[in-house]
């Protein structure tokens, strides 16, 4: 259990460092990449981004 938490965390740094980068080439912008404000606080929910990214991930794992 410890572990996965230790994954999950690790996941969210990582992709929290990569987001700069990873909106200059678009991801984050696509169509169903949603972006609101909510009680005085920014939201974003990257449904577009995550299922193209998860793909391509998945393509690099099935490769190695």
């Amino acid at each position: 259990m410890i572990r996965w938490v230790i994954v999950v965390f690790l996941a969210l740094v990582l992709i929290n460092g990569l987001t700069p980068w990873l909106r200059k080439i678009g991801l984050g912008r696509l169509p169903g990449d949603f972006h609101f404000r909510l009680f005085g606080r920014d939201w974003f929910i990257p449904l577009t981004s995550t299922l193209i990214l998860s793909g391509v991930v998945s393509l690099i794992a099935r490769w190695v």
